[in-house]
């Protein structure tokens, strides 16, 4: 079984996961009965997540809106969004959680729901200001209360991960997770420019790994795997738009994170998130390989999402999405945060459609503020 298949209009998904077409409820119908939305969505999340549950209903999880944990939105038409209030709580007894609560997905598993998730590890000898691992909790009903699975993270690797997100793949089970940028100065050629512009000292970076776990989502089977990293060298084609927080000065570290799996004809795609996620230039690319481990080749048409202020647009910030098909008409979008100059800092949910042409290149309708059909 495939967690997350797409295939040529056709979505496969054996624990029902991400499969709905979204709208807000700012929207309408026109008078043929299509419903009609405008970006942004009414819901002030960062990093959301889609899910589309066997009771008829969908539901939006995402960072943010409640304190100390995660909460949710449902729809039952699809333009229409209610807030659900708080649906997982790290306040309860024996969590391993100790604060910042990031990034929640939630699975639909032989009808129960499972939620990977990233939080602060109360564990913290040494005092690290970043000591974020990835948690599974579960939960009868798609609105919680969702239940750590265990007192203890998923794995320690040693260094800081958030971003937790699932692909499986013939039969096995993988993990894929960001190494946070804390304490990992790498050299480069743009660490080497950022010291003669006299910008920054050394650049911190943060990579994405693959790891094969158990089914049962409780152990890591297996050694994780570099699957991709911010380029090294000056002249690789994706180091403009994967190093803008560095050279425009704003923060000494470049990220690779937000990563999402899936697979289409035979192929896995992972998009994924460069720059500062709290910045302006936070952007979307996607890398494709023939394994779930890799090794993966980034796209030459990327950023595929990025801010639009230069051709008159007023959004900025884009990143760490979603893909999923619409169950009428199987259209393929993309979900993400972003910000507006009406939004401020407030990192809000846009959708956009997507496309995946006979090639396998990749691209998003986007980022739109205007109104249009689902």
């Amino acid at each position: 079984m495939k967690l997350f298949r797409i295939i040529t209009g056709v979505l496969l998904s054996a624990f029902i996961i991400a499969v709905l077409p979204v709208g807000c409820n700012a929207g309408g119908k026109t008078t043929s009965g299509t419903v009609t939305y405008a970006n942004p969505l009414p819901v002030a999340f960062g990093d959301p997540f889609i899910l589309s549950a066997s009771d008829g209903k969908y539901y939006m999880y995402g960072t943010g809106g409640v304190e100390k944990g995660f909460g949710a939105y449902s729809s039952d038409n699809l333009v229409d969004w209610q807030f659900e209030g708080q649906v997982y709580s790290g306040e309860q007894p024996g969590s391993w959680t100790a604060g910042n609560y990031w990034a929640p997905e939630v699975y639909e598993i032989d009808g129960r729901y499972y939620m990977f998730f990233s939080a602060d590890w109360k564990e913290n000898p040494t005092h690290e200001l970043e000591n974020f691992r990835i948690g599974v909790a579960v939960a009868d009903r798609p609105t919680g209360p969702f239940t750590e699975i265990s007192d203890a993270p998923l794995f320690d690797p040693g260094y800081p991960v958030i971003d937790a997100n699932i692909l499986q793949y013939d039969g096995k089970t993988y993990l894929y997770y960001s190494r946070c940028c804390y304490k990992h100065p790498v050299e480069s050629e743009v660490a080497g420019w950022a010291r003669d512009e006299n910008l920054f000292d050394e650049i911190e970076e943060s990579w994405v790994y693959g790891v094969e776990i158990s089914n049962d989502f409780t152990s890591v089977t297996g050694e994780p795997v570099l699957l991709l990293q911010p380029p090294s060298t000056m002249q690789d084609p994706q180091t403009e738009w994967e190093s803008r927080s560095v050279t425009s000065g704003e923060v000494n570290r470049r990220w690779t994170e937000g990563s999402f799996a899936f697979e289409y004809d035979g192929k896995i795609y992972m998009m994924y998130s460069a720059n500062f996620f709290g910045g302006e230039n936070y952007a979307v690319g996607y890398a494709i390989a023939d394994n779930p481990l890799g090794p993966f080749v980034k796209a030459a048409n990327n950023p595929v999402l990025e801010k639009n202020t230069a051709s008159g647009g007023d959004v900025t910030g884009t990143g760490h999405n979603m893909v999923f098909r619409s169950k009428e008409g199987g259209k393929l979008y993309c979900v993400y945060h972003g910000r507006t100059r009406k939004t401020g800092d407030e990192r809000v949910v846009f959708l956009d459609a997507m496309k995946i042409d006979k090639n396998g290149v990749l691209t998003v309708e986007g980022p739109s503020t205007t109104e249009k059909e689902l």
